[in-house]
């Protein structure tokens, strides 16, 4: 243990197979006063979007969550074992933003009956809370309005179902808040104006874009967001003041022309030390792979760690030029391709509390080919995970004693590198073919986001075995060979530790599982760089080739690319159905039994660090302090009764 984590506080509590941990942001301090109240600015736009995604997630979600509050601050009186069920319950609502595990898409259930959370909710009102019901509504009434929420495994189980079966429409088995009343059916012949930022309705038997915007839906928020965007741009760079200022024309219209204008002076703005992504952004959640979630996150740069992913971006035309895919699959000229390395200071809707490692944005495929994109590798989340990781969870899925030495010396370093590459060039990479005129999106539909993770992914176990990163100096060469067995034998054993995450049923649904599973699975029978093996009971994921997994991973790249580049939904569907969907459930019952014996967490989700601004008597800023709460319920409760949010 180092003295700094010996210090800081990491792993805060675990709650069921979910961790709380602390994220820190160094250098904050050293930022000066205009980039402080920049941030903090920024910092208020991201929480005060926070309730669209929650709203997003499911229609119950904001109520539920008003419900939870208040019993929970008004608690005294309550039985102890109804109160600790009720927190368990409340932590996880707030940490995955609702009931629905944030990778595994399935609802959890509150443990208690209905009977007990009406007696709870009574006794906080007595205690002074303030259920808002509404006139002639009884406390029986407002829980029994969620109780199939809370206790029915089978009402509403998936907030997102990509393959729910034949004959099942994957809208009407999906839970979220996207679509109201639609089918994939009632689409057939429909072309939406507004694909990306909107809900689509059935309302009297025609559908309806209910579009975010000002005077559209999220009117209040999208309100409190402009302002706060608005106040920023007085202490932001010009470029950075012209990108936030199209932001604020893309939330004011919604039309798609102003959200292009927002991507291209955004990712234009490429030497700002503090920035920002706030919007209607990734498609994750949507079944179809078209709705865009609302997140907002804020950082800035760290310019040690930056220069080293910088060296990416630079030599991106090398890499380009060197993917093993079709000629005619590849950017004939790189454009505005940028890297950075970053300090998150704040991290909300879809991306918190539970955090990416690295983000590559725009996601619009046409303005990555002819503007470019910006990729950022969240440094301090990745030492925030490897920081609270703990040895055990490396020495139950390692073979042996040499797999476990490599994780310990190269695993965090490994780690890093492939996440810069995956963002840096492998979302960056490929075009598509000269006869598409349409999105990739449009063609791949729901098989898309799976397929370009799988891609990003295999781009980077591509290239970090190549001899080019150690003539850039990114590793040194005799230490290459090490840093790629450590990365391989991370990526093949954490297909099947991953499995942790559903523990029920039999399939996958999170886009990024599934694609780590596809690859995995395709090298299993396509090559034989990887052993399955068994040892006491226990089955290990173990690379005996690293020139044959890196093969197969090129082989496998060319044709993805060319699925992406041609759109061939057809087969991009066969490749998930066949490796990345379906999974042995004994397997995982195995993996879950190990995991839970030794009480590892699945997932994490992380306490953001706190700003408060200092005022001088007249109340201009002075200073923008930074702390860090570590308890996951004042962050929350502090959020939900924000004058912002």
């Amino acid at each position: 243990m180092t003295t700094e984590t010996a210090t800081r506080p990491y792993l805060l509590e675990q709650i069921d197979d979910a961790a709380v941990v602390q994220l820190y942001a160094d250098g904050f301090e050293k930022l000066t006063l205009k980039e402080k109240t920049l941030v903090w600015h920024l910092y208020q736009a991201a929480i005060a979007g926070r309730d669209i995604y929650y709203d997003q997630r499911h229609r119950h979600n904001l109520a539920i969550r008003h419900l939870l509050e208040q019993i929970l601050t008004h608690a005294a009186g309550i039985p102890e074992d109804t109160l600790a069920e009720l927190t368990r319950y409340t932590k996880l609502f707030w940490i995955n933003t609702g009931p629905y595990n944030n990778l595994t898409a399935r609802k959890f259930l509150l443990n208690l009956d209905r009977k007990r959370v009406i007696a709870a909710a009574k006794i906080a009102i007595t205690n002074g809370a303030d259920l808002k019901l509404d006139a002639g509504e009884t406390v029986a009434k407002r829980v029994g309005r969620f109780a199939r929420m809370f206790f029915d495994p089978d009402f509403e189980p998936m907030v997102t179902h990509k393959t729910p079966g034949d004959d099942i429409d994957i809208l009407e088995a999906s839970a979220n808040n996207l679509y109201d009343g639609v089918t994939m059916a009632d689409l057939e012949g429909f072309t939406e104006k507004y694909p990306l930022n909107s809900r689509l309705a059935k309302r009297d038997g025609r559908l309806v874009e209910e579009v975010y915007k000002v005077g559209g839906l999220y009117d209040a928020p999208i309100r409190r967001i402009i302002g706060h965007l608005t106040d920023a741009q007085k202490f932001a760079p010009e470029p950075f003041a012209r990108a936030l200022a199209a932001l604020v024309k893309f939330y004011e219209t919604g039309e798609d022309n102003e959200r292009e204008a927002f991507d291209i002076a955004w990712v234009q703005n490429r030497e700002t030390t503090v920035d920002t992504m706030n919007g209607f952004i990734e498609v994750y959640m949507d079944a179809r792979g078209m709705k865009g979630a609302w997140e907002g996150l804020v950082y800035y740069v760290n310019h040690e760690k930056t220069d080293k992913i910088q060296a990416l971006a630079t030599h991106a035309q090398w890499f380009e030029d060197n993917l093993p895919v079709r000629p005619e699959h590849r950017k004939a000229k790189v454009q505005g391709v940028s890297a950075m390395a970053i300090e998150v200071v704040v991290e909300a809707g879809e991306s918190g509390p539970i955090t990416p490692i690295g983000v590559n944005l725009p996601n619009d495929q046409r303005i990555r080919e002819n503007y470019g994109s910006k990729s950022v590798s969240l440094s301090n989340a990745l030492d925030a995970y490897e920081k609270s990781t703990p040895d055990t969870y490396r020495h139950e899925f390692a073979w042996d004693s040499a797999e476990v030495e490599r994780a310990k010396r190269w695993g965090a370093f490994a780690s890093e590198l492939t996440t810069e590459i995956h963002e840096v060039l492998g979302h960056g990479s490929g075009r598509m073919a000269d006869h598409i005129t349409v999105t990739p999106q449009d063609l791949l539909k729901e098989q898309y986001s799976a397929l370009e993770e799988s891609r990003a992914d295999l781009v980077a176990l591509y290239f970090i075995a190549d001899p080019y990163l150690a003539a850039l100096g990114l590793v040194k060469a005799d230490e290459q060979q090490a840093i790629v067995q450590t990365e391989y034998e991370a990526y093949a054993r954490n297909a099947l530790v991953q499995l942790r995450r559903v523990r029920v049923g039999a399939q996958l649904e999170e886009d990024h599982m599934r694609n780590r599973q596809a690859i995995v699975h395709w090298l299993l029978a396509n090559t034989r760089a990887i052993d399955v093996r068994r040892r006491d009971d226990k089955t290990y994921f173990v690379v005996v080739d690293t020139d044959g997994f890196r093969a197969g991973v090129a082989t496998l790249l060319a044709e993805v690319q060319r699925i992406k580049s041609e759109g061939d939904y057809a087969a991009a569907k066969d490749l998930f159905e066949t490796y990345g969907v379906h999974f042995d459930p004994e397997m995982r019952d195995e993996v879950v039994a190990r995991v839970d014996h030794l009480k590892l967490p699945s997932y994490t989700g992380f306490v953001m660090p706190r700003l408060e601004p200092v005022r001088g008597k007249s109340g201009k800023i002075t200073d923008v302090r930074i702390s860090y709460p570590c308890d996951l319920t004042a962050q929350m409760l502090e959020y939900s009764a924000y004058p912002w949010a």
